[in-house]
């Protein structure tokens, strides 16, 4: 297809700025076929499209990590060398954020409720809860194991469909891009209740007001479904080229845990920011 070649992974390790451009562009892509195409049934084609337009650059990617893994000796400068991907795929899921908040913010009313309709639903699952303290790690353990449960999903589907993260990851880029979008469109409808207009540096602050609200928490949650999806799509490929009884698949093994233990200290993070931080500033 057209969209695979715009760009390699050689040259996104190298400027991993422009993939948040790209994922911008995918995604808005995505937006508007799927509108257009599929009307009120768009919410769930607009993940769909974008996951299709990202899917070969996101498999390259795994597949030339897994390679990484049987030349390197050592494992920290190896987990380093996966540091170049991971901030590439980070920047690409920015893109996605980016692109679906401000979707969501500028679009016509009626288009929003059929574009954005599932991710409006779970709108509610993202906002931080307050409370007690017991109440908060009760809170904690229910969010942590719940998000260890997507991140286990994040694990099979890349070892089921070597890339099939993808599909988890977007997904949660658009529940947050349009948690993003809400957020600002009703502070913005406050405002202007309250003051009856509202100046252009306004939006800018309400636009960062939001986006910190929910990636506070959300770049080390994105950050751990990403490393758990490269763990499970580096042995899948493995499993494919390896003998299962040889060196090299042994050194696989060992770099896929060290990635999976990784992941969920960035998930308990994530968490603790969630719970105990976020209210704090956005009760």
């Amino acid at each position: 297809m057209v969209l695979e070649y715009l760009v390699s992974v050689f040259k996104a390790e190298k400027k991993p700025w422009e993939m948040f451009l790209l994922g911008f562009f995918y995604s808005s892509l995505a937006v508007f076929i799927g509108y257009w195409i599929f009307g009120s049934f768009s919410s769930m084609v607009v993940i769909l499209l974008t996951v299709m337009a990202s899917l070969p650059l996101v498999y390259d990617a795994i597949r030339f990590e897994e390679k990484k893994d049987v030349s390197f000796d050592e494992e920290i400068p190896l987990l380093k060398e996966h540091e170049r991907l991971l901030l590439v795929l980070l920047m690409l899921f920015f893109g996605f954020i980016a692109s679906f908040s401000f979707w969501y913010i500028v679009l016509p009313q009626d288009m929003v409720e059929h574009v954005f309709l599932t991710q409006t639903k779970t709108i509610s699952a993202i906002n931080s809860p307050t409370g007690s303290f017991a109440q908060q790690i009760s809170v904690f353990s229910l969010i942590f194991l719940n998000n260890v449960k997507v991140l286990l999903f994040c694990v099979l589907f890349s070892f089921l469909y070597g890339s099939g993260a993808l599909f988890i990851l977007t997904w949660n880029a658009s529940v947050i891009g349009t948690a993003i979008g809400n957020f600002m469109r009703n502070e913005i409808a406050r405002y202007s209740l309250v003051v009856g207009f509202v100046p252009g540096f306004t939006y800018l602050k309400i636009y960062g007001l939001a986006t910190l609200r929910y990636l506070l928490h959300g770049i080390p949650e994105i950050g751990a479904y990403l490393v758990a999806g490269l763990a499970g799509g580096i042995i899948s490929a493995a499993i494919v080229r390896h003998d299962l009884s040889s060196k090299k698949f042994e050194k696989v093994v060992l770099d896929t845990a060290d990635l999976l233990v990784i992941s969920l200290v960035m998930l308990f993070i994530a968490g603790l920011l969630e719970v105990f931080v976020t209210p704090i500033f956005f009760s």
